[in-house]
């Protein structure tokens, strides 16, 4: 039974010594719902009637239950560096809340250990290519942002964000992601110009066709009234299957949708069209969402049909032609200086939606291609 007032505990810098290892261990933010004992010294931590932790300020140790948090063993007493407890005002006597927040914490882990170890279905793709195109200030590099931040750890903004009227990226970028240890993981996002209203506002569709075949270099400086053509210096004239875009992600403000202009959608649907001729996976995420927590059903795994945006998810399968499973919700990290684990499940179950259709692109190649394109592989080899 739910009962007090909830707690979190927090280990700053989310760095603790194990003695175990030799060395220092991720640590994450923990929810307690009940009021902490002092008991010999030690403040005594419970998830539901379990005693979940104890902590030591005096010697700086702590003693954690592996039954609750089984990423660590019993009967070992842990060092850490620094750490704060909080009282979570708003979910007091919330029981559903409670459960909601560590719920989000396992299946977070769940995602990360998934993304962590996924591999592309093909060998001969080292890295899925995942091209986000939306209007002006949709979210495309703050969703970049957003990601890279859920597997560093901690807020980082690589990727300069503009406003919903004037864009900031005037470079082709292709970012790679890293874990927390600094090691590269199979997928990049390639994150473009946004698509202008107007003729010669935004980034040319032409450009944009080059970069789904994989021509277009990175850093490459965009340029509304000259696309890149094949007598640029950079321009790739052979692209391999590894260079190609996997994915096109359709990034759109899901307060928008109902307003978008019969131009914006023409774009939108030629880009669809050319990404099919080539046979691209295309998937639609939707940003700038208000309620993360009405989002996902209580299990995480799908969206709640009762949400606030599923119109605008309609509507956006029916313009754009896209499965509803393929469209996706998320809020991304604006102006957060902290992480929120269910911020960062609808994130990560975007990404791992996106890597699946990937998946299913790469599967769908003629053999004869990948035959074609294995040979190629050897001989450059």
């Amino acid at each position: 039974m739910f009962m007090g007032i909830p707690f979190k505990i927090c280990f700053r810098d989310a760095v603790i010594r194990d003695p175990r290892r030799y060395g220092t261990t991720a640590m994450e933010t923990f929810f307690f719902n009940r009021r902490p004992k002092i008991a010999a010294e030690e403040l005594q931590f419970f998830f539901c009637d379990e005693q979940a932790l104890s902590l030591n300020p005096k010697s700086k140790q702590f003693f954690i239950s592996s039954s609750v948090f089984k990423t660590f063993g019993s009967g070992t007493w842990y060092d850490y560096l620094e750490c704060e407890v909080f009282r979570v005002e708003g979910i007091k006597d919330d029981p559903d809340s409670i459960r909601k927040i560590h719920g989000a914490s396992q299946h977070r882990e769940n995602l990360l250990t998934d993304l962590k170890t996924y591999k592309p279905i093909t060998d001969l793709v080292p890295k899925i290519r995942i091209l986000l195109l939306g209007p002006v200030g949709s979210g495309k590099s703050s969703f970049f942002n957003s990601v890279k931040s859920v597997f560093r750890g901690h807020m980082t903004r690589q990727a300069i964000a503009g406003s919903e009227i004037t864009g900031i990226t005037e470079q082709y970028r292709i970012y790679s992601i890293e874990d927390e240890n600094g090691r590269s993981l199979p997928f990049m996002f390639c994150d473009s110009m946004g698509l202008g209203e107007k003729e010669g506002a935004g980034v040319c569709m032409d450009d944009i066709l080059h970069i789904l075949k994989g021509s277009v270099p990175d850093r490459y400086q965009f340029n509304p009234h000259k696309p890149i053509t094949p007598n640029h210096p950079a321009f790739i004239t052979s692209p391999s299957l590894k260079d190609r875009i996997h994915c096109v992600v359709y990034v759109l403000d899901v307060n928008s949708i109902n307003t978008i202009s019969s131009t914006m959608m023409s774009k939108l649907k030629r880009i669809k069209g050319e990404a099919l001729n080539y046979g691209i996976a295309h998937v639609a995420l939707l940003t700038k969402v208000n309620n993360c927590y009405e989002v996902l059903q209580d299990n995480f795994q799908n969206m709640n049909r009762s949400m606030t945006y599923q119109s605008q998810i309609m509507s956006v399968s029916k313009m754009l032609g896209i499965p509803i499973p393929n469209i996706m919700a998320v809020e991304n990290y604006a102006s957060e200086r902290e992480l929120d684990h269910l911020k960062d499940v609808l994130i990560l179950s975007a990404v791992r939606q996106m890597l699946r259709a990937a998946d299913d692109f790469l599967e769908d190649l003629p053999p004869e291609k990948t035959d074609d394109i294995a040979r190629m592989s050897q001989h450059c080899i």
